[in-house]
């Protein structure tokens, strides 16, 4: 009886390690295939995102010297067109991520910052200048500095840079669904996401 006892406790201890042995090994499996999934969704997600729009300014240009205590001045100036054709862009392979498989997080560590790229048109109108006071090199760089300038303060009033975040957004969104379904967590600066409209609010 004792026997029958004894090889009955044994096959049980045998069976429970061979079932905790099937669990840990569907588990590590079960860790593995998530990780190689949002590892495939990274590859994905990293790419260039490019929002794009034209934008058009017209101004005078002036300029004028003076010359034997103010008696005399010279006098340049000229209308100028510009059209010019610019881009808003996240370069996603940039982004900064962590698979912690421990405990089941995807963790945004960084968001690249956009990249604002302007490609002028500019053509000069009525230029007149003296003699003592011509268009040079000079003059041209000052012009073209100012209208990038005014270009990047229209970019920033517009909805090119808004357009280009809502689909930064829409592309980390890919991330939430993908964890959330797999019974991870999402997380960026600390704080987890949860859920997809909370990506709306973040901080870039």
């Amino acid at each position: 009886m004792k026997n029958i006892l004894l090889t009955i406790l044994a096959g049980m201890v045998i069976l429970l390690g061979v079932l905790y042995w099937n669990e840990k090994s569907n588990t590590k499996e079960s860790l593995e295939e998530n990780t190689a999934l949002i590892q495939e969704q990274i590859r994905n997600v990293g790419k260039l995102v490019v929002t794009e729009g034209t934008f058009s300014q017209v101004f005078t240009y002036k300029n004028s010297k003076s010359f034997y205590f103010d008696v005399l001045s010279a006098k340049k100036k000229a209308l100028i067109v510009v059209n010019a054709e610019a881009s808003v862009a996240y370069d996603l392979s940039k982004l900064e991520l962590e698979i912690d498989e421990k405990n089941k997080k995807l963790i945004i560590k960084n968001i690249p910052k956009e990249e604002i790229s302007i490609n002028p048109n500019i053509k000069y109108y009525d230029v007149t200048q003296d003699y003592l006071n011509q268009f040079e090199a000079e003059d041209y760089n000052k012009i073209k500095a100012r209208i990038e300038k005014g270009l990047r303060e229209k970019i920033e009033k517009s909805r090119l840079k808004t357009n280009a975040q809502n689909r930064l957004i829409s592309e980390l969104q890919k991330f939430y669904i993908l964890t959330n379904s797999m019974g991870w967590t999402l997380e960026y600066r600390g704080k987890t996401i949860s859920n997809a409209k909370s990506l709306e609010k973040i901080k870039l």
